[in-house]
């Protein structure tokens, strides 16, 4: 994945103010070019967070909210865990990168719970994050262990968010969702038709 989190890296628009789901997400921190100026937010009361951090650089007080030890870039800041989420749902963040167990072709996210009543559900800030970020992306591998479809046509799932979701960044390609079709951005390894195939829905491609 991480070749992909390259690629979401490169995708995030100069200066944006960026949160990074817990999971596959985070990868993407380490791949930012310093260029850009992006500023990473954690939910857990951080603005201003750098790459992961790495043998002498380890702080057990500094970490994501996954609880990976990471760096700080000058300016850092800290604050309340409140402070945080009213970030989040206030409209300050540009963009965030979510895990996902469904994302349906119009958008609709569901990344919490499988709804199977012996799992063990995950919110966290993602229901903050689905509502509060003007554009949400989504990482994750496009089809589960047991090969079902994680793309869908609507979610099964227990929905976080309802529409939110503009791009899917997978494995196996990129695609936007939210519009009147699937549009396929990029594909690794397989083609279109065999994706339709797979998928079991139709796909629009870029003209």
């Amino acid at each position: 994945m991480d070749e992909l989190a390259e690629v979401i890296a490169r995708d995030i628009p100069e200066g944006s103010f960026l949160n990074l789901g817990i999971g596959q997400p985070t990868k993407i921190a380490d791949h930012l070019p310093a260029e850009l100026g992006v500023i990473l937010h954690t939910e857990n009361g951080m603005l201003g967070m750098g790459p992961a951090a790495d043998g002498d650089q380890i702080d057990p007080d500094l970490t994501n909210a996954g609880k990976v030890p990471v760096t700080e870039l000058p300016g850092a800041s800290y604050f309340h865990h409140a402070d945080s989420f009213a970030m989040m749902r206030g409209g300050h963040l540009d963009v965030c990168v979510l895990g996902a167990y469904q994302v349906a072709a119009n958008g609709d996210l569901a990344n919490w719970h499988t709804g199977k009543p012996d799992a063990i559900p995950a919110v966290g800030g993602a229901m903050d994050l689905a509502i509060g970020a003007k554009d949400v992306l989504v990482m994750m591998t496009l089809f589960g262990k047991d090969g079902t479809p994680k793309l869908v046509r609507s979610c099964s799932y227990p929905l976080t968010g309802v529409g939110c979701v503009s791009r899917v960044y997978t494995d196996h390609g990129i695609f936007e969702v939210g519009g009147e079709s699937v549009v396929v951005r990029a594909t690794w390894g397989i083609s279109v038709a065999d994706l339709e195939e797979r998928l079991g829905m139709p796909l629009a491609t870029v003209a």
